[in-house]
């Protein structure tokens, strides 16, 4: 990308109109805190990738509000 100011977690490309987020892994996650945060966890999904959201203590799956795990 052309564009790489950190946006939190993001990066924002307006040139691609398009948000890449850093990816983690269950292990490397940032701290929940504050609540709000959206992350991309590449084996959050027990193994496969999701965007998780923080609810100020855990990151939980956008598909089912659920703790991540990578089994």
């Amino acid at each position: 990308m052309s564009n790489t100011k950190a946006v939190g977690v993001a990066y924002a490309d307006p040139a691609l109109d398009l948000a890449a987020f850093t990816a983690y892994t269950v292990a490397t996650v940032p701290s929940a805190s504050p609540a709000g945060q959206l992350i991309y966890v590449s084996n959050g999904k027990t193994g496969s990738p999701i965007m998780a959201f923080s609810d100020g203590t855990n990151w939980l799956r956008c598909d089912t509000a659920t703790a991540i795990a990578a089994s």
